[in-house]
């Protein structure tokens, strides 16, 4: 993918490549209560008053594990985000001989994810990933109690815990992904390939999903034009299942639409997707995948809208060895310097091809299409401006 991404910058010669795994496990931290925890912790509503989880400054040990990955609520093999972060990680360790651990913390929420920070920064840690918005608070107070480790934050930026202040630090890169681009690469795809009925179901509507959907839904409406299909030759069904793992309700919901007649599903929501493949799977249907190439999970899978986590970590990682590391900026990664796509070489399409999607992502990379993207002057999935397809919310 990243070759031919940058097959495809080159014909537009006007971009230039921004930057942005031995390892023999990881560590699951079950010994201890981390430090000041007061009771159960949940992302979002746990107790993070850094005076309430005393940690002071420290250094990286001599030696130990130079490069480590502190998971979320998954594991490096959850087919997502931590598996993608953790692949770009491991490859520029494998290739520059560099040591490499992961670390997985005993629960959601700051108290848990600083623990296993520290746990990192003792074991010797020079630069550690942490993959997914919920590190965006942890960030923010462990940038500064380690000011000599450099972080990697993915799909977010560091702010404290009432989203009052933001910062990041010169110790830290925030890295977050143009996601209405990948998600408008899926559907205009899916349309192109002869899908008329389509459907989205996305996780909880953060930021993130919510680009991903309205790309998606601005894709199908651009192929549909491009094609000359007329309003209302091309639907889509649109909802948030408020969760990222699978559950009965998701999957009997997908299987209620596969029944009415949707062809392809967009399964944007983690864990959520297996609930929809399983659906896809009874029903002799199809599945879009989401933030790394799903293909593996189940053969319905006919595309996944990618984020290139493990380009992105990569080129982070190198940047810092080579002296350029972007301390104190907030990186997008976008089509123009690689950090979107579809993984073309395992997609099941019928008749979209290679030609075909180099020709939309030139236009991407150029920054030629107008992809509505957030939510904002009341606008929302029900009336996304859109010419041609039906959008149904449920």
């Amino acid at each position: 993918m990243k070759k031919i991404l940058t097959i495809v910058l080159a014909l537009i010669m006007v971009f230039a490549l921004v930057a942005c795994g031995g390892d023999k496990g990881g560590d699951t931290i079950k010994d201890r209560e981390p430090a000041g925890n007061t009771g159960d912790s949940n992302a979002g509503t746990n107790d993070t008053d850094p005076a309430k989880v005393p940690d002071p400054p420290s250094e990286p040990a001599a030696g130990g594990f130079e490069l480590a990955l502190i998971t979320d609520v998954g594991t490096i093999d959850d087919k997502s985000f931590n598996q993608g972060a953790w692949e770009g990680l491991k490859q520029y360790a494998d290739e520059n001989g560099k040591t490499i651990k992961y670390y997985q913390p005993i629960d959601e929420g700051t108290n848990y994810y600083l623990d296993a920070i520290k746990q990192a920064v003792d074991g010797g840690a020079v630069i550690i990933v942490t993959p997914g918005y919920l590190f965006e608070e942890p960030i923010f107070i462990a940038q500064d109690r380690h000011p000599d480790v450099n972080f990697i934050l993915l799909d977010g930026s560091p702010h404290n815990e009432d989203y009052s202040e933001f910062k990041t630090a010169s110790n830290t890169v925030g890295v977050t992904y143009a996601e209405e681009q990948s998600g408008f690469l899926a559907g205009y795809a899916a349309v192109k390939d002869g899908y008329r009925s389509l459907g989205f179901m996305g996780g909880m509507a953060v930021p993130a999903v919510v680009r991903f959907g309205y790309g998606f839904v601005v894709g199908v409406d651009y192929a549909a034009a491009e094609l000359g299909l007329n309003p209302g030759d091309v639907s889509v069904r649109y909802h948030y299942t408020d969760v990222f793992w699978p559950t009965p309700e998701a999957q009997t919901m997908a299987a209620s639409w596969y029944s009415d007649g949707v062809e392809v599903i967009f399964a944007c929501g983690g864990g959520m997707g297996n609930s929809v493949m399983a659906a896809a799977e009874a029903a002799g249907a199809k599945v879009i995948g989401v933030d790394i190439d799903q293909a593996t999970e189940s053969d319905t899978v006919i595309t996944s809208a990618m984020k290139e986590l493990s380009v992105s970590v990569y080129d982070c990682v190198k940047e810092y060895y080579d002296g350029a590391f972007r301390g104190g900026q907030d990186i997008i990664f976008r089509a123009e310097n690689n950090g979107v796509g579809l993984p073309m070489e395992t997609s099941r399409f019928k008749t979209f091809n290679q030609n075909d999607y180099v020709a939309i992502y030139v236009k991407l990379a150029a920054n030629s299409i107008d992809i509505f993207k957030d939510i904002s002057d009341g606008v929302t999935a029900a009336n996304i401006p859109v010419s041609i397809v039906t959008v149904t919310v449920i």
